[in-house]
């Protein structure tokens, strides 16, 4: 079965290589033994984070040996009902014989901002805020937007959130290299380099990347755009799949110069070809 697996993954990447040229381009590669699994916008979902990174495990084991790399492309919280559950798996037990690497979403970044400001829990409620406090048991911000109940949201939220899950959100990075791939949480500004793009864009940008057809100087991983399916595209590959709406899970995985896709979805709606 290994042996098969192996010749597969020998033959797809001379088939890759052979397309590249073609296409005038060598295709994005990772360097031999390495496998990364990269997982696209949690938002609050435990329950298929649990069930993913089981898949991620045995899929680990059925490929044979390799360096098992496991990134998280951020949004770990809001919008979902179990973001502090999230945070909680996050910071727990790791899978063995992977490398983790996180990364940092826009929404950490508003947790974030909301502990050093109050006032911004005005604007964090409204996209996912709300449901954040509510999985750690603030429950003030439910039907008022009075400053001083942002102000005793605050303080509260402040004495709930684990220090393991503020240490945790501080060291959060914004970017990732590995071979031929560069992971970002949104994406990058095209015409700009990679070792130059400015944290704005990591954590934000749609308009001018998920249109552009130019070439970034390595293939961008990256969530926070939704979409029902992963995307693929010449110059970038999109996982964020909405979970928190859609009930669908993905991570893609990357090995030597092929891709494919280990998804994860609510129980009662059928699980769409993942190709």
């Amino acid at each position: 079965m290994r042996m098969r697996a192996r010749k597969e993954r020998v033959i797809g990447g001379l088939l890759n290589r052979l397309k590249g040229a073609l296409q005038g381009g060598e295709p994005a590669s990772l360097p031999e033994g390495m496998r990364i699994y990269a997982v696209g916008d949690i938002h609050g979902r435990d329950d298929l984070l649990a069930r993913l990174l089981d898949q991620i495990e045995a899929d680990a084991k059925d490929r044979g040996s390799c360096h098992n790399v496991l990134i998280f492309l951020g949004d770990y919280v809001d919008r979902g009902l179990q973001s502090k559950d999230v945070l909680d798996r996050l910071t727990g037990a790791r899978l063995p014989g992977f490398d983790y690497v996180f990364l940092r979403g826009n929404h950490e970044q508003a947790m974030l901002q909301f502990l050093d400001d109050a006032a911004f829990g005005k604007t964090w409620k409204y996209y996912g805020g709300l449901e954040t406090l509510h999985s750690y048991g603030v429950t003030e911000l439910t039907r008022t937007d009075d400053p001083a109940a942002f102000e005793r949201a605050r303080e509260r939220f402040v004495e709930a959130l684990p220090a393991a899950h503020l240490n945790f959100l501080k060291s959060l990075m914004l970017s990732a290299e590995f071979g031929g791939y560069f992971f970002a949480h949104a994406g990058v500004r095209p015409g700009v380099p990679l070792h130059r793009q400015i944290e704005e864009d990591l954590l934000w940008i749609r308009e001018g990347f998920l249109d552009s057809d130019r070439a970034f100087g390595k293939i961008v991983v990256h969530g926070h755009t939704p979409r029902e399916e992963a995307v693929v595209k010449a110059n970038r590959i999109g996982v964020d799949t909405g979970a928190y709406m859609t009930g669908l899970l993905t991570a893609v995985v990357l090995e030597g110069t092929s891709h494919r896709f280990v998804q994860t979805r609510d129980a009662e709606v059928p699980l769409a070809a993942t190709g």
